[in-house]
């Protein structure tokens, strides 16, 4: 499974919620083989990932990208929220967590 965290130019916020989504998996323990990257915007491509992790304002740019592919954040820094999500989509998927 591929996770993919979408900000506006790729560098800075969709860096910070790449690592804090690692660090949750990591932290809950998850043995299976996610990859996790970061990308602006306009680079995201429907095949590019399973889930985009984007800044809730954004979630219209990224045109193309079915719903429930797309997890949006209302914080970029509430590693709360990112655990929430990440939870639910471990869940969805299926896949083994603490």
């Amino acid at each position: 499974m591929k996770i993919l965290a979408v900000c506006q130019s790729g560098l800075g916020s969709s860096f910070m919620v790449q690592m804090n989504i690692q660090q949750v998996l990591k932290d809950e323990n998850v043995q299976e083989e996610i990859t996790v990257d970061h990308s602006d915007v306009g680079s995201a491509t429907a095949d590019a990932a399973d889930y985009f992790f984007v800044e809730s304002t954004l979630e219209g740019a990224l045109s193309g990208i079915p719903d429930e592919k797309i997890v949006p954040l209302k914080s970029l820094i509430d590693k709360d929220e990112i655990k929430t999500h990440i939870n639910g989509v471990l869940d969805k998927e299926n896949i083994v967590h603490e």
